[in-house]
């Protein structure tokens, strides 16, 4: 029998999946809860705040600790000898950084001693910031002026100096922390940290994590030298080698042979992030299809068909782990604002889906930019709607154009925001909460044209580290895989022709009105 894992190192929790081969079904899934299971590091969703409210740490002991307990229960709940291969991916943007110890140590772990207590001394820095923490406004403003403006910073690395990225963060350390900057020796992103851990050797970081640090050139695939330069002094001699996500980086560590019963020929393929583990979890890795999760933000991502950056700078790209290069962007306003206008009605959400049901697109001339707090997509600070139509409808006495409103705005929005992609998808994957509102979809469906389905998959990010630990190790397709394990709700949803045009002359309203921002 042959088994894969995968990883996910989260942000508030470490989960793993393993997936059987010969009988394609799911042996087992495990979870540990950092806030649940470790209340020991006062963390109860993952992460901490600093001195300041901008600044968010966690402390990668705590990972350390997640995943003894993660291997435990995996133990207790499958044959973990039958396990082939081992990927997975980490919340992107976190870093990890270690003293000279750290190379040493890692090829020497002890099965009768914990991971944090042998990995604690190689720590240069006791907390890792994550992608939550915003306290580098001024150091994109540096290495932007360095670079002569973020317009060339996301031409070479496919996004702006953005505050949660690992550039900006480091630069933060080594201008606030003069004694630990030297000290340190390596610095890794949360994937290739766990990655380290689990083969006993220092691992390199893949283009699709990479590229969310602000440091990656998207055309070489290797770390850029201006942007590396602009960050920190010697920042080239931290960091570890690029490689692509199909690298095999070797076998698993005795630690873990020995501790929790697993082969030592376990191959172990180099981990990534999590978004990037997602797209192929979600078996959207090849060109044509495309992801939206609707949830609290509305992110919509794909593999890309060409390497091309957002002239706006709103939305980003990441290597894809199949080869090539995916996208991503976010909108914050999503089940949020959703919620918002529900609630400003006092509706449920029965009532919300009717209001759909009975209002025309176009809403009679009724339009919204339903932006109810800050938005990164595009850039919009402040915390009010723009409403463009009749008086009833801007004075909020329209409760079912207001919701049908809102639900256009965003979907326009998004449409209008992503053409930068330079892609026609073929399919809508919808996952996330709205998701299963057909009204919503179906509303979808018609501002993009294209025919939209349910994923049915949970824990797409974890499935796609053992997904792609199949195809790198153990010679399966990721056809393959992703008919076994992607399941996809029965419906397809597809889009009203009739409806096109309207849509079309929607987008010029909604234009105008951005204009206004």
């Amino acid at each position: 029998m042959a088994y894969s894992l995968g990883i996910d190192g989260s942000t508030q929790s470490m989960s793993a999946i393993v997936i059987d081969l010969d009988n394609n079904d799911v042996v087992c899934e495990c979870t540990i809860n950092f806030g649940e299971r470790l209340p020991e590091y006062d963390s109860p969703n993952g992460f901490f705040k600093g001195e300041t409210s901008s600044e968010v740490y966690s402390n990668p002991l705590m990972w350390l600790d997640a995943i003894d307990l993660l291997f435990n229960e995996l133990k207790d709940s499958c044959d973990l000898s039958k396990v082939k291969a081992i990927s997975g991916a980490g919340q992107q943007h976190g870093s990890v950084y270690l003293n000279t110890k750290w190379l040493e140590t890692i090829g020497q772990l002890d099965p009768t001693e914990s991971l944090s207590k042998q990995i604690k001394p190689c720590l240069s820095r006791p907390h890792s910031p994550i992608w939550m923490d915003t306290s580098t406004t001024l150091e994109c403003q540096e290495i932007a002026q360095a670079l002569g403006g973020n317009e060339i910073i996301c031409q070479k690395s496919g996004s702006t100096a953005i505050e949660r990225f690992t550039g900006p963060q480091i630069r933060r350390f080594y201008k606030t922390s003069l004694d630990a900057y030297p000290n340190t020796a390596r610095i890794h992103l949360v994937s290739s940290f766990i990655c380290s851990i689990l083969s006993g050797q220092d691992c390199p970081i893949d283009t699709g994590d990479g590229a969310g640090m602000n440091l990656m050139n998207l055309k070489t695939n290797t770390w850029d030298y201006d942007l590396v330069h602009a960050t920190a002094p010697n920042l080239i001699d931290k960091l570890p080698f690029i490689v692509q996500g199909d690298t095999v980086v070797g076998k698993i560590s005795e630690y873990f042979s020995e501790k929790y019963g697993f082969s030592k020929e376990v191959s172990i393929v180099v981990f990534t992030g999590d978004n990037p583990s997602s797209l192929v979890g979600t078996a959207a890795s090849a060109p044509g299809k495309t992801v939206i999760s609707l949830g609290t933000s509305d992110t919509f991502f794909a593999a890309m068909p060409s390497t091309v950056s957002d002239p706006n700078g709103y939305g980003h790209v990441f290597g894809n782990p199949s080869g090539g290069s995916m996208s991503l962007q976010c909108f914050l306003n999503g089940s949020l604002a959703r919620e918002f206008v529900k609630d400003k009605f006092e509706y449920s959400w029965d009532q919300f889906t009717n209001a759909l049901l009975e209002t025309p697109p176009g809403c009679n001339g009724n339009y919204m930019l339903p932006f109810f707090s800050h938005e990164i997509s595009p850039l919009y600070d402040g915390n009010n709607p723009v409403l463009k139509g009749n008086s009833n409808f801007e004075n909020w006495r329209s409760p079912k154009l207001a919701i049908r409103a809102c639900i256009e705005g965003q979907f326009i929005n998004m449409k209008m925001h992503t053409e930068w992609m330079s892609m026609i998808p073929e399919i809508i994957y919808v996952t996330g909460g709205a998701s299963k509102n057909h009204a919503i979809i179906q509303i979808l469906s018609d501002i993009f044209q294209v025919n939209v389905q349910q994923l049915e998959v949970n824990g797409s990010v974890a499935l796609g580290g053992a997904m792609r630990a199949a195809q790198h190790c153990l010679g399966y397709t990721l056809k393959e895989l992703e008919s076994e394990f992607c399941n996809c709700s029965s419906e397809m949803i597809q889009p009203n022709e009739y409806n096109k045009e309207e849509y079309l002359k929607i987008e010029n309203e909604i234009k105008s009105m951005l204009l206004t921002l």
